[in-house]
């Protein structure tokens, strides 16, 4: 008998052909996947509404050596954790929101915009998070090649 795990993985792979090979079984109760930018999104609504993850725990930020990668923890009730991962050019570094499917996605997105310098389309006007609105254009602390500006 299949564990709950695999039946997901087989879910999503007869779902998206695409994800054969990008969907990994890390531990009981834990599911990576990776996808492309043109892939996230039929993947993530797929996840948080046809097989219930109904729970986005946070985004985590990662300044890859090209890219700019993000990774959106879901949970479900079972106890089921899945990391789905995406990541985008650094020169380009555009995603879109989640927040139609959990709005309270927008303070993470926020985030992602002022620490990593994503741009998220859809996401609602609104206030800068967490940096003040008088911090410098085009400063993302988050990212490695971010120097200190001792001039400031």
């Amino acid at each position: 008998m299949a564990s709950h795990e695999e039946e997901i993985r087989e879910d999503l792979i007869k779902k998206f052909s695409y994800l054969e090979g990008c969907v990994n079984i890390v531990r009981p109760r834990r599911i990576a996947i990776e996808v492309s930018p043109d892939n996230f999104t039929p993947v993530f609504a797929y996840l948080a509404k046809d097989l219930q993850f109904s729970h986005l725990c946070t985004i985590t930020g990662l300044d890859e050596p090209e890219k700019l990668g993000f990774i959106y923890h879901l949970a479900a009730d079972s106890g089921v954790l899945v990391n789905l991962k995406t990541a985008v050019p650094k020169n380009n570094p555009v995603i879109k929101t989640v927040t139609p499917y959990f709005p309270g996605a927008e303070i993470y997105e926020r985030e992602l915009a002022d620490l990593f310098g994503v741009k998220v389309e859809g996401l609602p006007a609104g206030h800068r998070y967490p940096l003040t609105d008088d911090w410098p254009k085009n400063e993302f602390p988050l990212r490695k090649d971010w120097k200190v500006n001792k001039n400031a």
